[in-house]
């Protein structure tokens, strides 16, 4: 059966931490896994605009061997004069891997269910599990404990938008590598039921937790990582959010939050607005690992791809 990488949770824990393995390796040696070799083609869909993510699969498509073939809006019939389903039979006979950043996570799905090639999800507006793995990376590099998967057991705190596509993820991939999870966010803008209620069932197996709360103060206390993101989404309209502040202006990740934690480091998927969600002393301060976790979409990327095509 061809596996997809649709949602954090497509990973089980233990497939999760081979990733992560898979991950270390290959940042360590680039080359030394060849899985597109040929070269095979990879199609990689944006419906959004991208930097990170259009330049780590098509570098890390390239570094395993195979030809990334970039398809930007317009460029094809996918959605509007072709049918998804009817794209994803095309495609499996061409290509080696489907990967798209788009919208609606229920086009993926359709993706995914025609077609026998695997799929992944580049984001979509319900998650961002690609941009999850470079930060379980991070995470394990600067604070793993080198027990288990080096993340069970790490507290992890994120501010912001409790409802966007990178809380969904980081409440589930958090969770499934066994991580404390807290979203700290404001009233209305707090994760969907099935959400929380998907990650506290994940966390009986993992021994992780969900905590929601209102409170940024408690949430960044004795925290091993502090995370948030840009104020509205991508792609998402902005209607009835102040992005001068209101109602995030409590939930700026500053100096004071970050010295609540225990010698926390500080991620952020980029782009940033400083002064906004995250304070510039934060962001450019010593524990800032932004451009680590930046390089790590291409390594994590490459893992998920071996991953894939050896299952």
């Amino acid at each position: 059966m061809t596996r997809h990488f649709l949602k954090d949770t497509d990973l089980s824990p233990d497939e999760l931490t081979e990733v992560l393995d898979l991950a270390e390796e290959l940042k360590a040696a680039p080359y030394s896994m060849r899985p597109l070799e040929g070269p095979q083609t990879v199609a990689v869909f944006f419906d959004k605009t991208s930097t990170r993510t259009r330049v780590s699969f098509a570098a890390g498509v390239s570094q395993l061997g195979g030809s990334p073939l970039i398809i930007n809006p317009g460029e094809s019939q996918l959605g509007h004069k072709e049918s998804i389903p009817d794209t994803a039979r095309v495609l499996d006979r061409m290509v080696s891997a489907i990967v798209w950043r788009t919208f609606a996570q229920s086009g993926l799905e359709q993706m995914a269910e025609h077609a026998s090639v695997p799929v992944i999800n580049a984001l979509s507006d319900d998650y961002h599990p690609c941009q999850i793995l470079a930060d379980l990376v991070t995470i394990r590099e600067h604070r793993g404990t080198g027990e288990g998967n080096g993340l069970a057991g790490l507290t992890m705190s994120y501010y912001g938008d409790g409802a966007n596509n990178m809380a969904n993820s980081y409440a589930l991939g958090g969770v499934n590598a066994g991580m404390h999870v807290r979203i700290a966010a404001p009233a209305g803008y707090q994760p969907a039921d099935h959400v929380v209620a998907e990650a506290r069932a994940l966390g009986r197996r993992t021994g992780g937790t969900l905590t929601v709360t209102e409170d940024p103060l408690a949430a960044a206390q004795d925290a091993d990582v502090l995370v948030t993101d840009t104020w509205v989404s991508m792609g998402q309209d902005s209607t009835g959010r102040d992005d001068s502040g209101s109602p995030f202006a409590r939930f700026q990740v500053t100096d004071e939050l970050m010295s609540l934690g225990r010698d926390p480091i500080f991620l952020h998927c980029l782009p940033a607005y400083r002064g906004k969600e995250v304070a510039a002393s934060v962001i450019d301060g010593p524990a800032s690992v932004v451009f680590d976790e930046a390089e790590n979409r291409l390594h994590a990327q490459k893992a998920l791809l071996t991953w894939l095509l050896s299952n």
